[in-house]
């Protein structure tokens, strides 16, 4: 079964990081990327930039409505996702639990399925 953790961090933690701290962040995850891969649990795995670089897209009554970032709103951001192919929810966890992140932002950990559900 598929798995998606989503790392989920508080806005502008990314700045209180000197930048030898943001390159050993990112490394550490890019490690664990490598250690998933190497066990045959990684489907994919991207790092996402700042919100205030992302857009948002919506539609009513027909027409498109975009909003650029950042988004004063936020208190939390999507850093980044893992998508896992795992065996139970259980064994999604305990991945989640070893995922360097879980550190410094929160992990969430979600089945992938139809949206009706």
């Amino acid at each position: 079964m598929s798995y998606m953790l989503l790392i989920v961090e508080p806005v502008g933690q990314r700045a209180t990081r000197t930048a030898a701290e943001g390159h050993e962040a990112f490394d550490s995850m890019v490690r664990f990327a490598e250690a998933l891969r190497s066990e045959g649990k990684l489907r994919a795995v991207e790092s996402l930039q700042s919100q205030d670089k992302a857009t948002r897209v919506s539609v009513r009554g027909g027409r498109a409505q975009v909003l650029d970032g950042p988004f004063a709103e936020a208190k939390e951001m999507v850093g980044g996702f893992f998508l896992l192919d795992c065996d139970s929810r259980e064994e999604a966890l305990a991945i989640a639990a070893r995922c360097p992140a879980a550190q410094w932002c929160d992990v969430e950990v979600r089945a992938t399925g139809p949206c009706y559900e």
